[in-house]
C-alpha cells in the first residue's frame, strides 16, 4: 500500500538516501562528519541515554571534525531538546517530511520533459550550483550506495530542473529538487516528481517521500496539490 513513514524509518531512509561521509559513536551521541554535504549529514543525534554531562562530549567531537555544533531533534527528543535550548543552542530549519504512495504519485512522463540519468549530466550539475547545492552535496549523491538517479526537466525544450532520488528499501526520498527561478510555476517540478515516483516504482518502492523546511511554503503547497501527506516533523538546534 505504501505512503505511511514512522519517525523511525524516515530516519533510516534519510540516513541510507542522503548519507555523511562517516557517522560513529561517542558515548550516547552519533557523530556525522558531512564534509560540507549540509546540515543532515552534520547533526549529531541522541542515540542511548545522556545527562547534561555528555553534552560537552558531543560539542568536542563536532569542534574536532571541523563542524558547528549542531544536532537533530526527533520525535521524543524534548528533553534533548530543552537542555540544549538551556545552553544557548537556537532552533533552525524546521523541517516537515511528506510521504505518499508511489504509485499515487507516478506518472507517465516524457524523456524529454524528464530525463533520468546518472551520473548528473553536467546541465543538471549546474542548475544544482545555481541553486547552492555544489559539490560537497554531489559527493553526498556519488556516496548512496542503492539505487538512485537524477532527473533533468526540461520545458519548451529548455533545461527547466534538477532532482536527485534513491530508494532504501520500499521508500524512495526525493533530494535536491531545483527549479531556475525563471522557469518556476511552469510545472516542471510536478513533472519531475511524477517521473521520480514512476522510477521509484520500478525499482520496488512503495512509498515516496520528501523533506523540506517549514518556511517553504510554495514547495509544500505543491505537495499538498500532488497528494502527499505529513508523514512527520524535526528541527535543528545550532549554537552559532
Amino acid at each position: 500500500m505504501g505512503g505511511q513513514l514512522s519517525p523511525a524509518r524516515l530516519a533510516e531512509v534519510m540516513e541510507a538516501t542522503w548519507p555523511p561521509a562517516r557517522s560513529f559513536i561517542e558515548g550516547p551521541w552519533r557523530l556525522r562528519d558531512g564534509q560540507g554535504g549540509g546540515q543532515r549529514v552534520s547533526a549529531t543525534t541522541a542515540e542511548g541515554d545522556w545527562t547534561d554531562a555528555d553534552l560537552p562530549l558531543a560539542e568536542a567531537a563536532m569542534t574536532a571534525l571541523g563542524q558547528k555544533h549542531l544536532f537533530l531533534i526527533r520525535a521524543g527528543d524534548a528533553a534533548l531538546d530543552a537542555a540544549l535550548e538551556a545552553r544557548g543552542y537556537r532552533v533552525n530549519d524546521p523541517v516537515v517530511a511528506y510521504a505518499a504512495p508511489a504509485e499515487d504519485l507516478a506518472q507517465p512522463v516524457s524523456g524529454m520533459a524528464a530525463f533520468l540519468h546518472w551520473p548528473p549530466l553536467a546541465i543538471a550539475a549546474d542548475i544544482w550550483a545555481a541553486g547552492g547545492i555544489g559539490p560537497a552535496r554531489l559527493a553526498v549523491m556519488d556516496r548512496v550506495a542503492g539505487p538512485k538517479v537524477a532527473i533533468l526537466g526540461r520545458t519548451d525544450d529548455t533545461p527547466s530542473g534538477a532532482a536527485f532520488v534513491a530508494v532504501s528499501g520500499d521508500v524512495a526520498m526525493l533530494h535536491a529538487l531545483e527549479v531556475p527561478t525563471t522557469m518556476r510555476r511552469r510545472g516542471a517540478a510536478a513533472v519531475m516528481m511524477r517521473a521520480a515516483a514512476g522510477w521509484a516504482v520500478a525499482q520496488g518502492a512503495t512509498t515516496f517521500a520528501v523533506v523540506v523546511t517549514e518556511a517553504n511554503d510554495p514547495a509544500r503547497a505543491l505537495y499538498a496539490r500532488l497528494g502527499m501527506v505529513e508523514a512527520g516533523r524535526y528541527h535543528y538546534r545550532l549554537k552559532d
